[in-house]
């Protein structure tokens, strides 16, 4: 295609007068027309269509015009059109020069493709920032692709280049890559297994931009800011960053906490250990002073009915080993349960528990077993503060006592009793 263009504008010159150059000083002339004349393309095309369609491109509404605009698109194709003139206008300068006509063709050739490659980069950085704007590199590991199709341009137009130069066909350093393919594995071993892995990573949606993960292994505990070609970059909670291999989030476990962000409740799952020798039945007096809070009226009322009928048939009733009673521990869950149940911060939707575990040398365990409906950190730690707050505080009106070892005073202090 070249040579036709260039035996057409070669009739052109003809017809309007202009012969090949024949010594050394109007190849110079005909040599510094043609660079005078690229760089009159040059200038026409950036000033004038690249700047009007900057221009258009700012008025436009549409979001990913700009991008394309912030990585300059345009202006890196708007260089191959001076490339693209001296390719077809030095070598006819050149004519009677064989040897610089050749060295010059070639050389415009290899810079041709560098700046189409260029260009075309630009193009697919800007692609993956559309993406990232629109959410679907959530999805899709559009940067791992991105990165690959980066990486076989690279080589194909290493080859192209290679093959102008040595003006070889293409096709004849392509049949050597087959004895390079053990060696080309093995040096991109880990840009394969990242591609592979980024492809399923995307389609089983296991991991994404903006996820929370957790790989001890690795030391990661934070959010995915990058999902690339080889590798999974994370920032940890105390800002420092985490480099985990793409491959190793196939082969190895890891915890994504996306669940609970998507599910709108995070998990509060934590006990407060009784002391036992606080546990004992409720009396008359304890009973009357427990049945003026609010949470507990309807339960005990309710209770109180169904022990006083039960007990009614038992004989020497009096006697708590016979009969029935309300124990003050049993109650106090009863109140952590409707507690629970009108907290504003607590999702009603989701498992509400509160539970007795087993007993262990730190006393009995009430647990709490519920979620916030709110998954933000702060916030969330903050609601199980308040939560547990109340809990240790509200102990001594049901005659408990929270487990808690003994300290260095507790020891001084019995030292001193003696």
């Amino acid at each position: 295609m070249d040579q036709e263009l260039r035996s057409q504008v070669s009739l052109w010159l003809t017809h309007l007068g202009i012969d090949s150059p024949a010594d050394g000083v109007s190849t110079g002339v005909m040599v510094f027309a043609c660079l005078l004349i690229a760089f009159i393309g040059y200038v026409v095309v950036k000033r004038g269509v690249v700047s009007t369609m900057n221009i258009v491109i700012q008025r436009s509404k549409v979001r990913w015009d700009d991008i394309f605009m912030q990585h300059k698109v345009l202006e890196k194709l708007a260089k191959l059109v001076p490339a693209l003139i001296l390719n077809i206008l030095l070598p006819l300068a050149l004519v009677e020069h064989p040897l610089l006509s050749s060295l010059a063709d070639r050389l415009l050739d290899v810079t041709i493709v560098v700046l189409f490659v260029r260009a075309v980069y630009s193009v697919l950085d800007a692609g993956n920032e559309i993406a990232d704007v629109n959410l679907i590199s959530r999805r899709l590991p559009i940067k791992s692709f991105v990165q690959l199709l980066k990486l076989f341009m690279f080589f194909v137009a290493i080859i192209i280049s290679i093959s102008v130069l040595a003006e070889q066909s293409p096709v004849y350093f392509l049949s050597g890559l087959g004895v390079a393919t053990g060696l080309v594995m093995l040096v991109f071993k880990d840009t394969i297994l990242g591609f592979v892995a980024g492809i399923q990573l995307a389609a089983n949606r296991m991991v994404s931009p903006g996820d929370w993960i957790q790989m001890d292994k690795y030391g990661a505990d934070g959010a995915v800011e990058e999902v690339s070609l080889t590798t999974v970059k994370v920032q940890n909670w105390d800002k420092t960053i985490t480099m985990i291999p793409a491959y190793a989030l196939v082969s190895d476990a890891f915890k994504n906490w996306r669940g609970m962000s998507e599910s709108g409740g995070r998990r509060i799952k934590r006990a407060v250990n009784i002391d036992i020798d606080s546990i004992a039945f409720l009396s008359d007096e304890q009973l009357k002073r427990l049945g003026k809070i609010n949470l507990l009226k309807d339960y005990l009322a309710r209770k109180e009915a169904e022990i006083t009928e039960f007990n009614a048939n038992i004989q020497d009733g009096d006697m708590p080993v016979n009969s029935r009673n309300l124990t003050n521990v049993g109650t106090f869950r009863a109140y952590l349960l409707e507690y629970m149940r009108k907290h504003p911060k607590v999702h009603q939707e989701m498992t509400l528990l509160v539970r007795q575990l087993a007993p262990t040398t730190e006393g009995l365990p009430i647990e709490i077993y519920i979620f916030t409906n709110d998954t933000r950190w702060a916030f969330y730690e903050d609601i199980q503060a308040d939560i547990f707050d109340h809990i240790y505080a509200i102990l001594p009106q049901f005659n408990l006592r929270a487990f808690q070892g003994p300290t260095g005073a507790d020891v001084r202090s019995l030292k001193g009793a003696l």
